[in-house]
């Protein structure tokens, strides 16, 4: 990406692990999940990587964020409809 140095780019990186950890913490940790924040802060911390890695390029871990937003979208998706009106949840 131009104009952001390798230094800012490995910053955005490290942001984005937080966020995947973080979720992956909070994961473990929660009592009761909401499903729309950890999607929302594992979407967020897999696009922060990817810009990262737009700088710092690697195209096996550029792979696997791409995937990982994929699900997470998925996720936040399917976040939302269970959230709607007239939509029931599975058992």
């Amino acid at each position: 990406m131009p104009g952001i140095s390798s230094f800012a780019a490995d910053l955005i990186g490290f942001a984005g692990s937080f966020c995947i950890v973080a979720a992956f913490a909070y994961s473990n940790m929660a009592t009761r999940m909401n499903l729309l924040l950890f999607n929302a802060v594992n979407f967020i911390g897999a696009a922060l990587l990817a810009v990262s890695l737009t700088v710092n390029y690697n195209l096996p871990t550029m792979v696997l964020e791409i995937v990982w937003m994929i699900i997470a979208a998925f996720g936040i998706v399917k976040a939302l409809r269970s959230r709607s009106p007239g939509v029931t949840e599975a058992p």
